[in-house]
């Protein structure tokens, strides 16, 4: 990519141990070397957007463009067809409450590139006593029944004696060892255990989802394009370019993720089961950065939760605390698109670029998901969310991102009636009132503190009442 580019060197990105000679700067007073952040409500040629149908059918276009282009890559316009097929079905229980889990592959249409193969795994779990369709959270994450439903004790009972018999056949002296034994069975139910709570000592996200009467979606975001820079000639993008290294101009593995939580929509909508017009997204950290990508693009989705996204996601490019453009540039470069690396190049043929060149900024990723239901989250750099993220960052984009919610009729960032512009909430004071929502929870890096907040705050939007049925 650095060859395509003309790109003979990088700076390298800064180190994480505060002890380091190169460490990230952590000192406020020196975080904001590009002060000028872009103006969201700003076109390209300086005129000013005043009315909901300019953003709409102008300016909004126009973000969409240059965030493609320079940030998160173009979608190739002959990305093949995706066909979701039932692998299996099971009768669970999540908490206490009856579940039907469904298991998922969306399989790629790959014959321009059979030695290419693209298994979207996802799992769908919906509550079975709902009396009707029920909001959904789509999640990042490792996809799979999540608590399979076992064989009952009559059952067990008959493959204990099939098992026994079948090991007779094979050595007829275990006849006796099973005789000495006779309480003992090779097959026993699971002994029941308790969910491991979360970091605040509530149920897990998947029990408070269900418990809330929502379901949830798993969707493996490797099993869309791999969390490598070698896997770029594999996974989707690997498919649509047949094998061949990517092009400056096209996606990244950020932008494929959310590629794919739009086809596994596809399917959510196909399924009776599933309110369509309520379905959200869900990641934290590079899967954060992919849940707002997947937002920002993506108009079918109803609700998003950013958990603790950091640079690419909704912290601005432009600040110099913690992480850095140059720690994607020449780390996770595979994340962006190839042209992102020019913002970290220190000698190539076009000569030296920095973040404060880069024309869009993550207050305008999020704008673009306005005025849909947006729920940015982190967690204490004291518990483990590291200052590396830099939480002040994501909450200056986000404020400045609440204008455009505002023009288009949201309440947004809003807090005891009335727009908030002041500094950032202490920790599990959050900002939840309107569309745009912020709360910096106690726990460490996860937004399992913040679900309970998430879906009275997303209830509440949607007019229904908790644990609806």
């Amino acid at each position: 990519m650095m060859q395509q580019l003309g790109i003979e060197a990088l700076r390298p990105g800064p180190s994480g141990d505060e002890h380091a000679p190169n460490h990230a700067n952590y000192d406020e007073s020196k975080a904001n070397p590009y002060p000028k952040i872009p103006d969201p409500l700003t076109m390209d040629n300086g005129q000013k957007v005043t009315t909901a149908a300019e953003w709409w059918h102008e300016r909004r276009p126009e973000l969409v463009r240059a965030f493609s282009r320079y940030v998160y890559g173009e979608v190739p316009t002959h990305v093949p067809q995706v066909h979701w097929t039932v692998t299996a079905v099971d009768h669970e229980r999540i908490g206490f409450r009856p579940v039907i889990a469904t298991d998922l592959i969306g399989e790629a249409d790959n014959s321009a590139d059979p030695a290419i193969t693209v298994k979207i795994h996802m799992t769908l779990v919906t509550p079975a006593d709902a009396k009707g369709p029920v909001p959904v959270l789509m999640m990042f994450g490792p996809a799979g029944f999540p608590s399979p439903h076992e064989p009952s004790a009559e059952e067990f009972a008959r493959i204990n004696a099939a098992w026994k018999k079948q090991m007779t056949a094979q050595d007829p002296s275990l006849e006796q060892v099973f005789a000495d034994h006779p309480a003992w069975e090779p097959f026993h139910a699971t002994p029941f255990r308790f969910p491991q709570m979360n970091a605040d000592g509530g149920l897990p996200n998947t029990w408070q989802l269900i418990n809330d009467g929502w379901g949830f979606a798993l969707i493996d975001p490797n099993s869309i394009q791999e969390d490598n820079g070698a896997g770029m000639r594999r996974g989707i993008i690997g498919l649509t370019n047949k094998g061949e290294p990517r092009t400056p101009e096209q996606w990244g593995a950020l932008r494929a993720w959310a590629w794919g939580a739009g086809q596994g929509l596809d399917y959510l909508k196909t399924d009776p089961a599933v309110d369509s017009k309520h379905v959200g997204i869900e990641g934290v950290s590079r899967y954060g950065k992919a849940a707002l990508v997947t937002m920002a693009y993506d108009q079918r989705f109803a609700m998003v939760l950013v958990g603790s996204s950091g640079k690419g996601g909704a912290t601005l490019l432009r600040r110099n605390f913690g992480e850095a453009v140059e720690s994607l540039t020449g780390g996770e470069y595979y994340w962006m698109a190839g042209n992102f690396m020019k913002y970290g190049a220190s000698k190539a043929k076009f000569g030296s670029r920095n973040p404060g060149d880069i024309p869009v900024d993550s207050n305008e990723l999020i704008a673009l998901c306005a005025p849909r239901l947006t729920f940015i989250s982190y967690g204490s750099p004291a518990k483990g969310d590291a200052k590396w993220l830099d939480h002040e960052g994501s909450y200056m984009a986000t404020v400045d991102a609440n204008r455009v919610f505002l023009l288009l009729g949201a309440k947004g960032l809003t807090m005891d009636g009335q727009p908030y512009t002041g500094p950032m909430p202490p920790i599990n004071k959050g900002i939840l009132d309107g569309q745009l929502a912020w709360r910096q929870h106690d726990g460490g890096h996860t937004d399992a503190p913040n679900m309970m907040y998430f879906l009275a705050w997303a209830d509440k939007w949607m007019g229904r009442s908790a644990g609806q049925p």
